[in-house]
Order: structure tokens, then sequence, then C-alpha cells
């Protein structure tokens, strides 16, 4: 029995605190999601009358596979949000630079990535303080987007976001790409084309990881995309286009 409760604490331990990057979709019902859409600072899917959805890129930067994902990009002038992780624009500057001269727009996600800080408001503050600084420091503007860790969010992470002047960006839920658990490039391709709409938030991970499966996808999504129409933009641009945006407070 002992060793069953042993048991039991470690696997616990290895889903809450364990393995701090792999993103999953943690959100409330639909119910708690109306509400938080209705303060115009939350979002999940970003409605547009236009053609257009935002690739989202989470965790990183990384020298590897964030540099092939621009790569990717650049070759159809595609434009996605890259949510860093403070601490890893810190150890890689010339990435996140990089990002911000191709016209990307980069994004908070904390400075640390720590699961169980999001439960702390002063915790988060200071996250998210000490990651915008560096995001300024190597971009020149401050990010007003703040996406949680793992999409995990309550009432006291979106009031501590909103009131550091950020809008909290979520992902829509047909729209889980799940690349973190390298379900293959083909099936990663399958989730995002099978069901692509107007607005669109698609989320992927360039860091955290083996990311050369979401590499080889991304460059075919693209290709499908434009095929069928589709541009890649900005999380801040959907915004700035749809008619459900309220911006963030001034800071």
């Amino acid at each position: 029995m002992k060793k069953r409760l042993l048991l039991a604490g470690m696997i616990i331990f290895c889903i809450i605190g364990g393995q701090p990057r792999v993103e999953a979709d943690s959100t409330p019902s639909s119910v708690k999601r109306d509400k938080f859409e209705k303060t115009g600072h939350v979002f999940w899917d970003i409605p547009v009358d236009e053609k257009l959805v935002a690739l989202t890129f989470d965790d990183g930067p990384d020298p590897l596979y964030t540099a092939q994902i621009l790569d990717a990009l650049g070759k159809y002038n595609a434009k996605a949000t890259f949510f860093v992780i403070g601490e890893e624009a810190a150890r890689y500057p010339e990435i996140v630079k990089r990002e911000a001269r191709e016209g990307h727009e980069v994004a908070n996600h904390t400075y640390r990535h720590h699961f169980r800080d999001g439960h702390s408001p002063a915790m988060l503050k200071r996250e998210l303080e000490k990651s915008e600084k560096v995001i300024k420091e190597l971009t020149g503007y401050q990010p007003t987007l703040f996406r949680p860790i793992a999409g995990y969010y309550d009432e006291e992470i979106i009031d501590t976001a909103v009131a550091e002047g950020y809008n909290v960006i979520l992902w829509s839920w047909h729209q889980e790409t799940r690349d973190w658990s390298k379900p293959g490039a083909n099936k990663i391709v399958e989730n995002v084309i099978s069901d692509t709409r107007p607005g669109d938030v698609i989320i992927f991970h360039d860091a955290g990881g083996d990311r050369t499966q979401t590499v080889k996808a991304l460059e075919q999504i693209l290709e499908i995309l434009y095929k069928k129409g589709y541009k890649c933009t900005t999380v801040s641009d959907l915004l700035f286009r749809s008619n459900s945006f309220l911006p963030a407070s001034i800071r």
C-alpha cells in the first residue's frame, strides 16, 4: 500500500510540477469562458470577416527550432505571434530580435514558465514584469499579450494580467495541435487543416523539446492554407480587425 501511495504521489508530481513546459488545454467550461470573453480582455477565437488566422508559438525561443520556423514563415510572408519565456529570450536575444525584425509579434509567456506560480498573483506579477522588461529591451516595444502557462487560468490570473495591461490570449478549442505530444507531422497538419476557420488562433510550440515534427508540419500547413486563400497574421492584427476587440489598459 505504501508503495502504491508513493507511486501515485510521484505521478501527481510529474503532472503538476515535474514537467512545467508541457502545454495542455486546461480551460474551464464554456460558461466560464463566456464570462471571461465578455470582459473584452480574454480571447480564444477572434472573429474576422477575412480569411485570416493567427499562428502562435509557445515556450521559445530555441536556437534550432525557432530559427527553422522563422525560415518557413518567411517563405510565405506569414506573420506569427511568439509567446516567449523571458528567461529563454534573455538567453537567445538574437532570435527574439530576428522575430521582431521580420515583422512577427513577441508576447509574454512569463519569465520562467513555472506552472504553479500562476496561483500567486504577486508571483505572476513579478514574472510578467521580468519577462516584459526583457522583451522591451530586445524589441523596443512593450508586449500587450499574455498567454497563461498550459492554458490554465482563473479569476486571479486574468485579473492580474489585465491589471498589468495585458490581453489574455488562449487558442481556438478546435486548433489545439498537441504538437508537444509528438503525434506525427501528418497528424499535426490534419488537426489544423481539417477545420480551419477565419479568426482561428492556432497553437504550436517552438521549444521545450524536440520540435522537428512541428517544423515539418508547419511547412505543409502554410502551403495548404495559402492555397485555400488564407493568410497568417499576428494576434494583435486579428484583434485590430475584430469588432470584439477592446484595447488593453494604457500603462
